[in-house]
């Protein structure tokens, strides 16, 4: 977004003026001239701030972001990376970055701005929690480090909390796999006019680079130190659409399997016999940290080791209350046939998520409870017939949580599970015993396919393996293999969803459609083709 020179001048010396302050603040209760103390007291010696580092150009490579938005706040992000791809060329020290936050995309009514350290424990990333904006409105943000300003944003704040009505604007996303392909449905995405986007998992994978891809992961492994999961982040955040994305609206954001090793389990690697406990206890500390670094998240996500935490709930107003769940770092792990599954002594969510999760849908005031899952909630039967098998990393082998769940959702006012995971659209009635295809349906779960992992799938392949399963799973509504996201519209009669596909992700450009809308309404569990 382009700027005016006097946007850019005040800017610069509105950043200079903030620093001042501080100096001036220092001298505030200094003894007026020639007044003697009443005692003299040895002068401490006032250590001299480092000098600021020649930061080189190209500081804002990696773009901005905002996220988790509140009523009046937003977490402001950056990251200073001039070589984003090789640990992101920044000198060892900690930069000072000024940032501003008004209510035009001017800047001649500035809100908020300050100052934030940049440090190399941290990436030479900056998150900036914003307090005391106005609720329920678009601001745009920039940074400054040096003479180089970074790109604008745009973000918006949440309702006030009493709000009873209004509409929510909410895009659901998953799963982009660099080198499956471009990540061309953020382009139609950033039409959109979302109040927030909403991705469950899986923003970068940890797969090593392949000769055969649409584009190449950098590096020659996989990631296991914090350097190499900077690096792969970085080259996820190079992408256009991606980039461009952030800088238009708030990211709720939580994290899978991919972002550290596939079908992890806790501190329990998907090949144990390979990766000895100590050496992935240090993976998880890497990527958790790598996480947190390049995410739009409060400094209550600041990793302690190889643990964070990152569920979390957000309110609009009454009309919607956002759940963010955690089905990674606290799963029992994974069972390997039907009678595991069916193990009352497995968990998803640990015994203290699962508590603040139904304390959160009991407590809630708002006609829509919303929760994100990074895996499907409802029953994939992929046996055509008699029997069943299941994905056991999915619910689907935690079946005794699961169910109790489902079982406490016919207590709750209309939730709505939105997932990932699959790299399909699924789309499910939510019902209490996925056994007995006639038991109550106490909810409604979209699963969204994904951004662009599995690429453009053969569409007739994936018909002849799917469609024979679908009398298997009555509960199934919309079944899908194209790329894209899920647009939601959310008001207090309803939740209107629109499934958005593109045609490719073979190249840098494609085509966006509506390949289906469907309605959940109000009261009245379940969802409906519009």
């Amino acid at each position: 977004m382009s700027e005016s020179r006097t946007g850019r001048r005040r800017f610069l010396a509105a950043g200079a003026t903030a620093l001042g302050s501080v100096a001036v603040g220092q001298l505030a209760g200094a003894a007026p001239a020639g007044a003697v103390p009443p005692r003299v007291r040895a002068a401490r010696p006032v250590a001299a701030r480092p000098a600021e580092p020649t930061v080189p150009d190209g500081a804002f490579s990696l773009g901005v972001a905002s996220g988790d938005p509140l009523p009046d706040g937003v977490v402001l992000w950056t990251r200073l990376a001039p070589e984003p791809l090789t640990g992101g060329g920044m000198p060892d020290q900690a930069a000072t970055v000024s940032w501003q936050i008004a209510e035009d995309a001017g800047f001649r009514r500035i809100v908020r701005q300050g100052t934030a350290r940049a440090e190399p424990s941290l990436g030479h990333s900056v998150h900036v929690d914003v307090r005391g904006l106005r609720p329920h409105r678009d601001h745009w943000y920039r940074f400054r480090v040096g003479n180089q300003l970074s790109p604008v944003g745009r973000t918006r704040t949440a309702p006030p909390a009493h709000a009873e009505g209004g509409r929510l604007r909410l895009a659901l996303a998953s799963c982009q796999n660099w080198q499956h392909g471009w990540f061309t449905p953020y382009a139609d995405m950033a039409g959109q006019d979302v109040d927030a986007v909403l991705f469950v998992g899986d923003y970068i994978y940890e797969s090593g680079p392949s000769a055969t891809a649409v584009r190449r992961h950098e590096g020659t492994g996989e990631p296991y130190s914090l350097v190499q999961y900077r690096n792969r982040y970085a080259q996820y955040r190079t992408d256009p659409d991606l980039a461009r994305m952030h800088a238009e609206a708030p990211w709720i954001v939580t994290f899978d399997d991919h972002e550290v090793d596939n079908d992890f389990a806790g501190d329990i690697p998907q090949d144990p016999d390979r990766q000895p406990h100590d050496a992935f206890v240090a993976r998880l500390t890497a990527a958790y940290q790598a996480f947190y670094e390049h995410m739009p998240v409060r400094a209550t996500a600041v990793p302690s080791g190889p643990h964070i935490r990152v569920h979390r709930r957000l309110d609009f107003g009454r009309l919607a209350r956002l759940q963010v769940l955690d089905t990674r770092q606290y799963r029992s792990d994974q069972a390997t046939n039907q009678e595991g599954a069916g193990s009352p002594l497995l968990t998803m969510l640990g015994a203290e998520q699962k508590r603040w999760l139904l304390d959160g849908l009991r407590r809630s005031p708002a006609r829509w409870n919303l929760i994100g899952s990074q895996i499907m909630m409802a029953e994939t039967d992929l046996l055509v017939g008699d029997g069943k098998q299941w994905f056991y990393d999915a619910w689907d082998g935690y079946q005794v949580e699961r169910n109790a769940l489902l079982d406490e959702f016919a207590a709750f006012r209309n939730p709505v599970v939105l997932s990932g995971d699959r790299h399909l659209t699924m789309i499910s009635d939510l019902r209490r015993d996925f056994a007995d295809p006639g038991s109550r349906v106490v909810g409604a779960e979209f699963v969204s396919t994904s951004i662009s992992a599995n690429g453009d799938q053969d569409q007739a392949a994936f018909r002849a393996e799917w469609d024979p399963r679908r009398a298997d799973n009555p509960h199934w509504k919309l079944l899908d293999a194209h790329r894209g996201y899920h647009l939601f519209d959310i008001d207090r009669r309803g939740v209107e969803a629109r499934v958005r596909i593109v045609d490719t992700v073979r190249q840098p450009t494609a085509t966006a459609s509506t390949l289906a809308t469907l309605r959940v309404e109000n009261g009245r569990p379940g969802v409906e083709l519009a």
